[in-house]
């Protein structure tokens, strides 16, 4: 495959090391500072690469939260942290309109989403009004409030978290709010000696206080490293392949037992954010181009999320990931 990646190739612009140093900074900050998060650091900075939002899962206890507070010291731009619960309302997200008596007129008052990086901590705890406030937001980067739409910070990305274990109290995220997430990541059980060095890490920092970031990324530079992030090559053979793992998931022609499983398929939405990941990741090696093995690292999380499973499928405890991964086996990159 490495021939029609780089077959006929347009000239790239060439690579701001010096930026590309400052977003390994950041990802190295990262990983200091979370013990076996490789997987979930990468998918963050994939996020921000692409401007895309994430889905989050995993038991409580798995530095979900301490990732995003961290990413945050590593960004020049405003943070705020939803705590999603069932008597949440939309204006606890996108704030208020408030009657000023002494001005003789009405004040809009932001809300929490009016920030640059949003962690929604338990989204699946949310009421399904609140959900829908988050969508727009997600997919049209504004809200709207008495009538009147206000735009949110550029860039704006939104972290979501949830929890697979409890689910008295909770919503589940409806298709539609799947979709607008970039990525869904899962995040496992550490093994022993990741966890011993977890105990390591925590110890250190109550007894002195935890590094801080090496790098803090300005506005600017994220939007530099964003477009330098889209301007990373994909070979027309590459996007073929795409098209095809994607198509999988809608016919026969791929994997005819793996669709019979599949009650509601992948939508172009689909390819456009596994490209985009691609890209991303790509560039976060220091590569100008994309390869298969991006593709294939990126397929369960960007593609599970948005199939849906036979009601026969997912009696015999088969999973959209698993799915999605046998698919990758099956759909050759040439």
């Amino acid at each position: 495959m490495s021939g029609a990646v780089l077959a006929e190739r347009p000239a790239a612009p060439p690579l701001d090391q010096a930026l590309h140093a400052r977003v390994l900074a950041l990802r190295d900050g990262l990983l200091h500072g979370l013990i076996g998060a490789d997987i979930m650091v990468e998918r963050l900075l994939i996020g921000l690469l692409t401007g895309g939002h994430l889905l989050i899962e995993g038991a409580p206890g798995l530095a979900k939260t301490r990732a995003v507070k961290r990413l945050s010291d590593g960004l020049d731009g405003s943070f705020a942290r939803i705590q999603c619960t069932p008597d949440l309302m939309p204006a606890d997200l996108t704030g208020t309109t408030v009657w000023r008596q002494d001005a003789g007129d009405f004040e809009f008052l932001p809300g929490p989403l009016f920030h640059s990086l949003v962690l929604v901590d338990e989204v699946n705890r949310a009421p399904p009004k609140v959900q829908s406030a988050l969508l727009e937001a997600m997919a049209e980067g504004q809200i709207t409030v008495s009538g009147h739409t206000h735009g949110l910070p550029d860039p704006f990305m939104v972290v979501a978290t949830q929890n697979p274990i409890e689910h008295a109290g909770t919503f589940p995220l409806p298709e539609a709010q799947l979709d607008r997430f970039l990525l869904h990541v899962v995040v496992e059980m550490p093994d022993e000696a990741a966890e011993r060095r977890i105990l390591d890490l925590v110890e250190g920092e109550l007894n002195h206080h935890a590094e801080a970031m090496p790098v803090k990324l300005s506005v600017a530079e994220i939007r530099a490293a964003r477009e330098a992030a889209l301007a990373v090559y994909v070979a027309p053979a590459l996007k073929d392949y795409l098209v095809r793992l994607v198509a999988g998931t809608r016919t026969d022609s791929a994997a005819p037992d793996l669709r019979a499983a599949i009650e509601h398929p992948a939508s172009p939405r689909g390819t456009l954010a596994l490209m985009l990941a691609g890209k991303a990741r790509a560039y976060l090696r220091g590569r100008d181009h994309v390869v298969p093995e991006d593709i294939a690292d990126l397929a369960a999380d960007a593609l599970a999320h948005r199939i849906g499973l036979t009601w026969r499928a997912a009696a015999e405890g088969r999973t959209a990931r698993g799915i999605i991964r046998d698919l990758v086996q099956r759909v050759r990159a040439l």
